[in-house]
């Protein structure tokens, strides 16, 4: 019980953080509903006086001081007219402010999410971080934008329902009273009850969202492999499990649905009740009889609609315990972006120094790792699949944290260059090249305005590209599809080169970049390399031995621990050498 509780009051921290900026809004909103709220009250009241100003109860009424059933009907118009413009005007508000807040959660939270580990992405699919920052806050925000108008303000509709109550008779408001704190009593133990149900009924949504994107993703392998009925099994299981705890959820909300119904007949017949014994005793009149009955189905209504809320208030906990999981989850590479640690212009020193890593702790990929490159060196690395080549890279830029030695990069601790700077100052081109579906100035600018069309036609001109620039139907306006799809693998590398070119790094980092080009492609990006290379450092990861002809110097791994190291001429012409057993073995066949 106090899980839930606690996950209620961060629901309530989370709404008042985000909705602080639109207080303006808000406190517009509070008085319309207030309007609203009052003109509601009000109409009861007229009815009332023109029920016992027709039936010679009174000659004049209460509100207004009117003697004319004319009149008072007209005074009913009005204020049910105007009531409605208030109530019209408080949704659009409510909607507006729900948008606002909403919006400014999922930035926050895929902001976060993006500042992650790779660790924790690792171990996520894309379907389920979806899930996370667009479901679940999809979810809040239903809450967001029925709390102030349902909650809130049917709560303020209670209250100013028993003021009334009261103001006709002691006796009256005394039994609602109990009969609201009896119901409201009820409906949160329900509450309490049905929220955990909702947390796990979330959980399966990102699990079987997970799982959808991730066969999606992997269709074309599916059918390639005969895997469909197979997979098609896993997702009839997946959607049984969810059935199974959907319908744990639906059956609790049902018997909130249930109980509430059968307080609302008890609040009838205590209504019935009181107002006929009171008529009788000769304590009311029969308009009042008739205010009685009204206001009782009046407090009815709010509560009906309070409960037509407890499901989306018992998501929206549950998915603000998710939320909360999310902006609790810290990353473990801490970025100081205060330091005025800088890299140097130009091309960058690269050094390794007794480094090792783990991915798990009883599993390592690199062990005691060391080498230095100098500025403007380009180092070949090598080794076979699984030996640490890609981890290596991925640990310049800190995408991962090296648990033991460091890591060095232009003569400074990468851990003490801000991030934003240190991945400015590092490029990388692989063999999967990430394209959106935009034109092909967005994609290769990363969707930067400052980077001119100047800019970008000096760097095709500079890549010896402009032959295929000449190919695009509309120029740099052309729109890529999404994945790079109607593109060559050649085209997508040729794209990857133009951006890291417009990055202007020290550093530039190729993983296996053209390891899925055919030789006549590939002699068209190696013009494109050596230009992209020039006056840089460069970590080139290849398989092939065209690509490391350009290395000065040779590092092969060897099950995370190297293997050799040194001038790629020097080991070249040492029989001896290991790079030179490979060469003569045939690169490709050995290193694969």
């Amino acid at each position: 019980m106090k899980k839930e509780t606690q996950s209620f009051r961060q629901s309530l921290a989370i709404l008042r953080w985000y909705v602080r900026p639109e207080w303006r809004r808000v406190l517009l909103l509070f008085l319309l509903l207030f309007a609203a709220i009052g003109l509601q009250l009000l109409q009861p009241r007229i009815l009332a006086d023109f029920i016992d100003l027709a039936t010679g109860e009174v000659t004049v009424t209460t509100v207004g001081g009117l003697r004319s059933l004319t009149a008072v009907a007209l005074l009913f118009i009005g204020v049910a007219l105007t009531y409605q413009l208030f109530a019209a005007a408080a949704a659009y508000v409510t909607q507006d402010v729900r948008w606002r807040t909403t919006n400014e959660l999922r930035a926050d939270l895929a902001r976060h999410t993006l500042n992650l580990d790779m660790a924790f992405h690792n171990a996520r699919t894309a379907g389920e971080m979806i899930s996370r920052v667009d479901e679940d806050v999809n979810t809040l925000s239903n809450f967001f934008s029925q709390f102030i108008i349902q909650i809130f303000g049917n709560g303020l509709l209670i209250t100013g329902v028993i003021v009334v109550l009261f103001q006709q008779e002691r006796r009256i408001g005394v039994g609602f009273i109990l009969f609201v704190v009896v119901t409201g009593v009820i409906l949160n133990y329900l509450i309490k009850l049905a929220i955990p149900a909702w947390e796990a009924f979330m959980a399966m949504g990102a699990k079987l969202f997970g799982f959808i994107e991730e066969r999606l993703a992997g269709a074309e392998d599916i059918r390639a492999n005969g895997a469909v009925d197979y997979t098609m099994l896993r997702l009839h299981q997946t959607l049984r499990e969810q059935y199974v705890v959907e319908q744990r959820g639906f059956a609790l909300g049902m018997l909130t649905f249930t109980g509430t119904q059968g307080l609302f007949r008890v609040g009838t017949a205590l209504g019935l009740g009181l107002g006929g014994w009171l008529y009788l005793q000769g304590s009311v009149t029969i308009g009042t009889v008739f205010l009685i009955i009204t206001y009782s189905a009046m407090l009815q209504e709010p509560l009906h609609r309070l409960t037509q809320q407890l499901q989306d208030l018992q998501q929206a906990v549950a998915g603000v315990s998710r939320i909360q999981q999310m902006f609790f989850t810290q990353p473990a590479i801490k970025d100081d972006k205060e330091s005025g640690a800088r890299l140097p212009a130009g091309p960058l020193a690269v050094e390794f120094r007794h480094v090792h890593f783990a991915y798990a702790a009883d599993n390592p990929v690199l062990q005691d790792v060391t080498f230095c490159l100098a500025p403007g060196e380009v180092l070949g690395l090598l080794g076979r699949t699984g030996s640490g080549k890609t981890t290596t890279t991925r640990l310049i830029f800190r995408l991962y944290e090296a648990q033991h030695g460091s890591v060095r990069l232009g003569n400074r601790p990468v851990q003490a260059v801000p991030l934003a700077h240190l991945r400015a100052k590092v490029g990388l081109v692989t063999q999967e090249v990430q394209l959106f579906n935009a034109t092909v100035r967005d994609n290769l600018t990363f969707f930067n305005p400052a980077i001119s069309d100047r800019q970008i036609m000096a760097a095709l001109a500079d890549l010896e590209l402009m032959t295929w620039y000449g190919s695009l139907p509309q120029g740099l306006d052309t729109v890529l599809e999404a994945g790079g799809r109607g593109l060559s693998a050649g085209e997508a590398q040729l794209l990857a080169f133009t951006r890291v070119f417009l990055q202007d790094p020290g550093l530039i980092i190729m993983d296996e970049a053209s390891s899925r080009l055919d030789p006549a492609t590939e002699f068209l990006i190696e013009r494109a390399v050596d230009k992209l290379l020039a006056n840089r450092t460069a970590v080139i990861v290849a398989h092939r031995l065209k690509t490391v002809q350009r290395a000065d110097t040779i590092l092969i791994l060897d099950n995370g621990r190297v293997k050799e190291y040194g001038n790629r001429l020097t080991l070249l012409n040492n029989p001896h050498s290991h790079f030179s057993q490979l060469l003569r073995a045939g690169l490709e066949e050995v290193l694969v």
